[in-house]
């Protein structure tokens, strides 16, 4: 195979400079992002909703309170604990190791919710 080269104001000598062949193609790779995903769990009524949340692994999970009265967010494993949030205050916490993360408010320890990572 017989390839024909046309000089036009040294894109030959430029091309080589760079590393290329006058037959190569130049790609570029796309790379894929993965936004890490934001959740929200809401505080209202004596409950946490969603009780249950499944994310993967890297989500920030928001929880705001929307109740009258102050609550807190704890993990029963330690992984994570809010000061005391009054009505609209929010705690967020990033998840970056999968497992189930099961949580409760200290004030009042009926309240309670899980979060689980994969």
């Amino acid at each position: 195979m017989i390839r024909r080269l046309v000089c036009i104001g040294g894109l030959v000598a430029g091309m080589s400079a760079l590393g290329l062949s006058a037959g190569s193609r130049s790609t570029t790779a796309k790379t894929q992002q993965t936004v890490p995903a934001n959740m929200e769990v809401k505080i209202d009524n004596f409950s946490f909703g969603p009780t249950t949340l499944t994310v993967p692994v890297g989500t920030t999970v928001t929880w705001t309170n929307r109740d009258d009265i102050p609550h807190t967010v704890v993990s029963t494993e330690g992984a994570f604990k809010s000061k005391v949030l009054d009505t609209d205050e929010k705690f967020a916490f990033t998840f970056n190791k999968p497992g189930s993360y099961s949580y409760f408010c200290s004030i009042h320890p009926k309240m309670t919710g899980k979060v689980v990572v994969q």
